[in-house]
């Protein structure tokens, strides 16, 4: 019985007798998801475009955080940098495209999947090789202040990320259902063949697409890099990102959205009420154990197409 209210009904409690400190993890939670969020939007953008899981966008967003940082500590301004880095995502955009993908046009997603893997590691090894593995400070004028409004403790950091995720995915959403290259996304990811005969070009189609995941890894990268580092285990966050997708489906820009905030949200709740009952550490598995619970339920996401196959 001891047992069963300290785990059902204890943290309820706690939560009750301090609404401003719950308040404040949920906050906490939700600026945390937005971070998230970015990661997870770099993912749907390419699979939308060509149906093909990227598990090279965490490197990407190394990659574009190792060159902002790098061009950096060479002298160059800020804006100069911001600049130049975003036409090194593009020119690596055009590379991708022209090395990889028109190579694997109609082959089969477990292809395309595999040829991702191996871009992670050959864009590790470039980013390494041209900017050294040390771990490297970002600091591109971001206030970090925190203050307290209402009794709840805030951070400007946290708020600034909040509002650019939340412009980005505004935008991304008008440019896909109410552009007519995002039409053209949309068809590429449905059949390339048919996209090609109705004459969408294709291979700009895929530039455009990993060019615009390549400018969300670079906010993403300047996001978690100005937070904690840039250094090679930011390439990790990939990993958080995908039970924000498995929430929000694979195929939805406002499902990465939702999934990030759920997950955030839930995540910081759980470490702090639930966390001293087993030990703590709940935060580093408590998305995936979510995710795949959810995938019991809808394992096309709460935005996701539901995929009928006909026999």
């Amino acid at each position: 019985m001891d047992m069963l209210y300290a785990v059902f009904i204890a943290p309820f409690v706690d939560m009750a007798s301090d609404p401003v400190f719950l308040a404040e993890v949920v906050i906490g939670g939700l600026l945390t998801g937005i971070m998230y969020s970015l990661v997870a939007l770099g993912f749907v953008l390419i699979f939308k475009a060509s149906g093909v899981f990227n598990f090279a966008q965490g490197v990407m967003v190394l990659f574009a955080a190792l060159t902002l940082v790098g061009l950096m500590e060479r002298g160059v301004p800020v804006w100069l940098a911001l600049v130049l880095t975003v036409a090194a995502m593009v020119l690596l955009a055009y590379a991708i495209e022209w090395l990889m993908l028109r190579h694997l046009i109609n082959q089969d997603e477990i292809i395309l999947f595999m040829a991702t893997i191996g871009l992670s590691f050959v864009l590790q090894g470039l980013g390494e090789m041209m900017w050294g593995s040390n771990v490297k400070p970002l600091d591109i004028g971001i206030p970090d202040r925190s203050f307290e409004l209402w009794g709840i403790l805030l951070n400007e950091f946290d708020l600034f990320a909040a509002a650019v995720g939340a412009v980005m995915v505004a935008v991304l959403a008008v440019f896909f259902h109410y552009t007519r290259i995002g039409r053209a996304l949309r068809a590429v990811a449905d059949d390339h063949q048919a996209a090609m005969s109705v004459g969408i070009p294709l291979k700009t189609i895929w530039i455009i697409v990993w060019s615009v995941a390549g400018f969300v890894g670079l906010v993403a990268g300047i996001m978690w890099g100005a937070k904690s580092g840039v250094q090679f285990s930011l390439s990790l966050i990939a990993l958080k990102a995908l039970p924000v997708l498995m929430l929000g489906g694979f195929t939805s820009i406002p499902g990465a959205i939702l999934g990030g905030l759920i997950i955030g949200v839930g995540e910081k709740v759980a470490e702090i009420y639930w966390g001293p009952l087993i030990g703590g550490a709940i935060e580093n598995w408590f998305a995936y154990v979510l995710a795949l619970t959810f995938l019991v339920f809808r394992p096309q996401g709460l935005f996701g197409e539901r995929i009928i196959e006909r026999v």
